[in-house]
């Protein structure tokens, strides 16, 4: 009987836990994989660059990651990325300013112009977002300060994204993704028909202990 009973539970846990909400990490928009040969455009010293996304419906954008190019063709660099200033907003260089910090930099080569390639990894409080918007970047900061010689330079990679650089206008897109999480509650006909199997179950199984 403890046994019959124990397996009751045990299926009885199982159906409620496939009935969760399920939460699950993944990428909600990519623009493509890095260039590093082309282009990339400045994101300090004034200059900022805003793309395009569309991250669909009911995701938490939480994770950024992008490529940039530190350095120079006479010198490539060391002094890394630490902060950068993020805006996600409905339109292009729109939205509240947010500094990202606790920056992963992860050294991917250095380019035929001899700059130093980097892809900087962010994590940041949840950011519910519904569709369209812009991201943009500017004001990055490295391991000597926010007023020093080391341009950070944005990877241009010509995704599908629509971008703009302030004192340009349009130009081609850049290297991100965006991550988070993306709600994934059953329909509440699921639910029920869970439900209704729980119970039908229960019955049959007190039928039999009781038998």
């Amino acid at each position: 009987m403890k046994m019959r009973i124990a397996s009751l539970a045990l299926l009885i846990g199982c159906l409620l836990l496939a009935v969760a909400p399920a939460m699950a990490d993944s990428i909600l928009y990519s623009n493509g994989p890095y260039n590093g040969t082309t282009d990339a455009w400045t994101i300090n010293f004034g200059f900022s660059v805003s793309d395009s996304f569309n991250v669909g419906s009911d995701p938490k954008v939480r994770d950024l990651s992008f490529v940039y190019w530190d350095g120079s063709a006479s010198a490539p660099s060391s002094d890394l990325l630490t902060t950068v200033d993020m805006q996600i907003g409905s339109t292009s260089f729109g939205g509240t300013t947010q500094t990202l910090s606790g920056v992963t930099n992860t050294f991917l080569g250095t380019n035929q112009y001899g700059y130093s390639l980097y892809q900087a990894d962010f994590s940041f409080a949840d950011i519910p977002w519904v569709g369209a918007g812009y991201i943009t970047l500017s004001n990055a900061c490295t391991t000597s300060g926010c007023s020093v010689s080391t341009p950070i330079y944005w990877d241009e990679n010509s995704g599908p994204s629509t971008a703009y650089e302030n004192t340009l206008g349009s130009i081609p897109s850049e290297a991100f993704t965006l991550s988070g999480t993306r709600d994934t509650t059953p329909e509440p006909s699921s639910i029920m028909l869970f439900a209704s199997g729980i119970l039908g179950v229960a019955g049959v199984l007190r039928r039999r202990l009781m038998g």
